[in-house]
Order: structure tokens, then sequence, then C-alpha cells
């Protein structure tokens, strides 16, 4: 698999977003480009770098930067609605900027004033954040073996990470480390250091153009004033859970309604290949029977999502153990929901379009493998189970990314 070329820092400056209704209004004209070629992206595995540099310069990727630093700091629930948006068009382009998101909600947690003015600017003019969290090497997800260590110039990071969603793209690659003490960092790393090697070995049968592949750290120099404490994001109340999780809701409810709104439109062509034994889909009483089904699981997610934000929203002014609590339980509701809906709406399309359904060319099968593939992020049983320890026993959820 081949390495990929430098990113510099970009030149012109991006657009300003000042408002949540600018940010819903702009998304809403990317997602109509974005919609073109989609389907020969995703068959082809084209990378979308054309399409992830208009979406940076747009702004969206500056949303969520504080209102002090010059951005518009928008809800939760608009940052959900835009990340379903465009993951209906296009499941991996809605899945990119998460980990960009949530690196800069780290950043507002951990960071000190410095590095907020120094790596917010930078937002602010259209750079772009992948990441380097997980590890396919050690036994389990909770090893971690890339290593910071300091010297006369800051620090050297070491190790190699997998499932590097958006770091193809980025300009720097938010990466978690581990020093001697086994306390945890991110390290904001750029793209172009040297020792930095990209390797574009993603070959998940959805969610195909992600970027989501291997970075190897070789001795790679890191700026101390682009380290930031990690750990500390999760030992007191904090956001950075419910809000990563809220992104990775927003995607399968925006893969659900898009696969379902498919749907309606095949079924009103009432073409022959629907269903052999009727001359109009539109009346086979079986065929609205599980349109029906699905309408009531994705509106269900649709509403999940907004009570989720909404518990977010509450909590950020002043959070605590409490309003945390509750902003982690409502956001796994929506993820564990949205995972079932995801796959039953995308596989419905494809049981209503009958063998037609599985023809590459058309893309409706990309729904189904999209949905599959991002609902192995994490588990949804584990969510059940914090919320049913919290319906029976009151047991408030553990702070981790997961929740």
């Amino acid at each position: 698999m081949t390495s990929y070329q430098k990113i510099h820092f970009p030149t012109k400056p991006a657009h300003i977003i000042k408002s949540d209704a600018e940010a819903l209004e702009i998304a809403a004209q990317l997602a109509e480009q974005f919609k073109q070629g989609a389907v020969l992206r995703d068959v082809e595995r084209i990378l979308p770098f054309e399409q992830i540099e208009a979406y940076s310069q747009s702004g969206l990727w500056a949303i969520t930067v504080p209102k002090q630093y010059g951005g518009a700091d928008v809800s939760s629930y608009t940052v959900a609605k835009i990340i379903a948006l465009m993951s209906g068009v296009d499941g991996s382009i809605g899945q990119i900027p998460q980990n960009h998101f949530y690196a800069l909600e780290v950043l507002r947690n951990t960071g000190s004033e410095q590095q907020k003015q120094k790596l917010y600017a930078e937002v602010l003019a259209g750079a772009r954040f992948g990441n380097a969290l997980a590890e396919f090497k050690p036994k389990n997800a909770s090893i971690k073996q890339t290593s910071i260590t300091k010297n006369e110039q800051g620090y050297v990071v070491s190790g190699e990470k997998f499932y590097c969603t958006g770091s193809l793209f980025a300009h720097r690659i938010p990466t978690l480390v581990k020093d001697e003490d086994q306390r945890e960092f991110l390290a904001f790393i750029e793209r172009n250091s040297p020792g930095v090697e990209l390797i574009n070995d993603w070959s998940g049968f959805g969610q195909r153009t992600t970027g989501s592949g291997t970075v190897k750290f070789n001795q790679v120099q890191v700026k101390a004033e682009d380290v930031i404490p990690f750990d500390t994001a999760f030992s007191s109340p904090t956001l950075v859970g419910p809000f990563a999780q809220i992104m990775h809701a927003a995607i399968e409810v925006g893969i659900a309604g898009a696969a379902f709104e498919e749907t309606i439109q095949r079924v009103k062509q009432a073409r022959p290949w629907i269903d052999a034994h009727v001359d109009h889909a539109t009346q086979d009483p079986l065929t609205i029977y599980e349109l029906g089904r699905v309408a009531v699981d994705v509106r269900a997610s649709e509403v999940l999502l907004k009570q989720a934000a909404h518990s977010i929203e509450d909590a950020r002014p002043h959070p605590t153990a409490e309003n945390i609590a509750k902003a982690s339980l409502d956001v796994a509701k929506v993820r564990a929901h949205s995972s079932e809906t995801a796959l039953k709406a995308s596989s419905k399309l494809i049981e209503i379009a009958g063998s037609r359904g599985s023809q590459r060319q058309d893309g409706l099968d990309r729904f189904w493998r999209n949905a599959r593939v991002h609902t192995l992020h994490d588990a949804a049983r584990w969510k059940y189970y914090f919320i049913g320890q919290f319906a029976l026993n009151q047991t408030l959820p553990p702070r981790r990314g997961t929740l």
C-alpha cells in the first residue's frame, strides 16, 4: 500500500462561520455537491481529497471552536445534524471529521491557554486534524504501546497506530501516547514531520474511503507546546465521552435516514423487480407494513439524538458527575438504538429492492456496508448494560471515550 504525499497547512484562510443557522445552510449546500460521485467513490475506493478540502475550507470544521477564540461554538445538536446529513450522502465523509471534533473537545478541556490559541487559530484557518488513537497489535484495546519521551527539543514519539480515520487528509495527527509513568497525552503531531509514515491499508468492506489505515511514528520530534494531557479528560466530569459518542450516533442516524428515503423513492417508482406478485408496490400491504416499522425506528433514533444533544448542552456550562452521567446515558441510548436502526433500514432497502439491490453499480448496498462497519466501532451491548445498570441500581456509568 502506498504512503501519502505531504499536505501543507492552508495558505488561503477558510471561511469563518458565525452561527448555527449559517453552519446548517452551508452543510446543506455541500451535501448536494458531495452526492455527486458518491457511488463511484465507494465502488472504486476513490479517496475524497477534493471534497474534504471543500468541507474544511467552508468553515464547517471550525464550528466547535469557542466564541472567545473566534469560532461559532455551535450546539451539539447542530454538529450532530451536520454529521448525520453528510453521512446520509456519503458515510465516509460523514465519519472523517469525527476525530477532528473529538480532538478539539479534548483541547477545550485539558489544553493550556497558549495551546488553545495556537490550535484553534489553525483550525479557523482551515487546518484538519486526523487521529492516531487505536492500536492493532496489543492484546486488547486498553493497551497502548506508543510512547512519548522527553528530550532537549521537547518530546520524541515512537509507535504504530491503526484505524487512523482522517489522517490521510490531515494537517496534524492527534496521537494518543504514554510516558514512562503511564500517563496518557494527546500529541498534535504535524503530518509532515520527519519519521511520520502514513499507509493506505484500510480495506474494510464499508466506510471504504475514510482513510482509516496505519500511521507509524519513527522517533518523531514533537514540540512541548503541541502535547496536552489526555487522561485528565476523564478523571473529572467532562463532555469528552458523550460528545465523541453523539457524533458516532449521528453517523448511524444519517445512514438510517438516507437508506429509508432511498427505499421510499424506490417503492414509489413501482418497478416490477420490487415485487413480482403485485402490479404496484405502493399498494402492497406487506411492503407498506415493513416501511411503517422502519419509519418508526428512524424517527425514534432522530428523537433520541436530539434528546441526547440537549443533555450535552444542559451539562456544558457546569459539568457535574450527575449531569455528565445523564448525558452519557442519553447518548448511549441513541447510540445503541441507531446502530440497530441503521442496520435494519439499510437491510430493508436491499430486501425490498430484491436481487436488483445487490448490483454494485446502483450503490444500494453501500448503506448496509457502511452501517455494518461503523456499528462495529464499539459494542452496542455495553451501552445497554450501562443503561440497565443505572435503571436498576442507579449506578453511574464510567467516564471514557466510548460513553
